[in-house]
């Protein structure tokens, strides 16, 4: 007859393998990051090893107006253009939950759908042709085109979750359709709301590949600049602006986690 182990020998061995599978997994994903952090200290201008530890390169990062103008740019086009695409964003998602219509979800999602070259090609075509001037408007419009579709998700998904006899028993309330929106709806889909608004600014204030086509010469971005830099090397004053990147976006997941504690809850 054929023996096996129990099943409650085999259980600690299982638990052995996740465990190192999670813990190999998440070393991939952040023991990149956590040298690029490391290494914006280092006190040397190459990465081959540690030398010692400093906050020279942020010092330098501070006094380099370069970086600056372009970091200042960046946050610029990020801020509208989150502002703008979670706004019609989540007029977006909420039509998509409403009315079931076929061509309206393909409109929308599209531009996620596609490569991103061929959006940033598409978009420097359009703008030449109804002689647009590239700049930092061009890239802040062009942002808002791809962002629009990722906060539409992140809203339709909210409300797909979403208890309609609510809004109903306001409305038998005598509330107003706009009422109801204000004071149910909004507020239950606000968790939503925020996430779409930070995954479009970060998805704006780290784009490359259409901010390439549709800046336009003299216009600077921090993606854009950065590239600039490490075509020549990879200096630890590009791992210290790395990591305040890193830092903002932290920030705002804690300050969305403050202002909407349901946010990052996976219940």
């Amino acid at each position: 007859m054929h023996s096996s182990a129990p099943p409650e020998a085999q259980r600690p061995a299982r638990r052995y393998f996740l465990w190192t599978a999670a813990a190999a997994g998440y070393a991939f994903l952040y023991l990149p990051l956590a040298i690029v952090v490391a290494y914006s200290f280092n006190d040397s201008r190459l990465n081959a090893e540690w030398v010692g530890f400093t906050f020279d390169w942020y010092r330098k990062l501070f006094a380099n107006n370069e970086m600056l103008l372009a970091a200042g740019n960046s946050l610029l086009i990020a801020l509208v253009a989150s502002l703008a695409s979670t706004i019609l964003g989540t007029m977006a998602g909420i039509a998509m939950h409403r009315y079931r219509m076929k061509l309206l979800p393909i409109l929308v999602l599209t531009p996620i759908a596609i490569p991103e070259i061929l959006m940033g090609v598409s978009l420097l075509i359009f703008f030449v042709l109804v002689n647009f001037t590239l700049g930092l408007l061009s890239v802040a419009l062009a942002h808002i085109a791809f962002c629009i579709g990722f906060v539409a998700i992140v809203v339709r998904a909210r409300l797909a979750g979403m208890d309609e006899s609510l809004v109903e028993a306001a409305r038998d309330c005598g509330a107003t359709p706009l009422q109801a929106f204000r004071h149910v709806t909004l507020p239950l889909i606000m968790p939503g709301v925020i996430a779409g608004a930070l995954m479009a600014f970060t998805l704006s204030i780290d784009d490359f590949v259409i901010t390439f086509f549709t800046a336009g010469a003299g216009t600077v971005t921090l993606p854009l600049q950065i590239y600039s830099m490490i075509k020549i090397a990879v200096t630890p004053e590009v791992n210290a602006v790395s990591t305040l990147l890193m830092l903002l976006t932290l920030m705002l997941i804690v300050i969305a986690s403050k202002v909407s504690p349901s946010l990052l809850r996976t219940e």
